[in-house]
């Protein structure tokens, strides 16, 4: 190995923020590279030991592009750039700006929208997964920070009421 590789390999070895499979390559081929035999390593890491012979040979051949996941076979992208464009520009559209009836969407009303109204046919997964790929977090709570969607709720609720006892003060 070179310089290079054997301080990106002990770096992404003992990293605490790289995904653990990444981690996990990398220890095979540091403990590898300080001497460890296969069956040692192996047990070691609680792996199969052709699990550990893989990543070594990967390694081997393509060096630190070895520990990254292959490229794997599958269905090709179905959906355009303009479709894709079009389920992006719905999420970070106001859903009240287009006539619906709530304040928010969630990825089931995205998904509906899309449906009807777009005549896009897409799954509330794939939905999540573009807007993952563009680096749009989902919110979990629809009105937990900001205006709340019901401008009335605070008169519909009513006055508070204290459910637990004061203490009296510690002396």
């Amino acid at each position: 190995m070179t310089d290079e590789e054997v301080e990106a390999v002990q770096q992404l070895a003992h990293s605490r923020t790289e995904p653990a499979c990444k981690v996990e390559r990398a220890k095979i081929v540091w403990l590898s590279h300080s001497g460890k035999r296969v069956a040692a390593i192996a047990e070691e890491l609680r792996l199969h030991a052709e699990t550990v012979r893989t990543w070594l040979k990967r390694f081997n051949a393509q060096g630190l592009e070895g520990l990254q996941d292959a490229a794997r076979s599958g269905r090709p992208v179905t959906y355009s750039r303009e479709q894709v464009g079009e389920v992006i520009a719905a999420a970070l559209a106001n859903p009240q700006e287009l006539g619906l009836p709530f304040a928010s969407w969630t990825l089931d009303r995205l998904e509906a929208y899309l449906n009807e109204q777009k005549g896009l046919p897409i799954k509330r997964s794939r939905i999540d997964d573009l807007l993952l790929a563009e680096g749009l977090r989902w919110r979990k709570q629809e009105s937990w920070f900001g205006e709340r969607v019901d401008p009335d709720f605070a008169e519909k609720r009513g006055p508070s009421r204290s459910s637990t006892k004061r203490r009296p003060p510690a002396a």
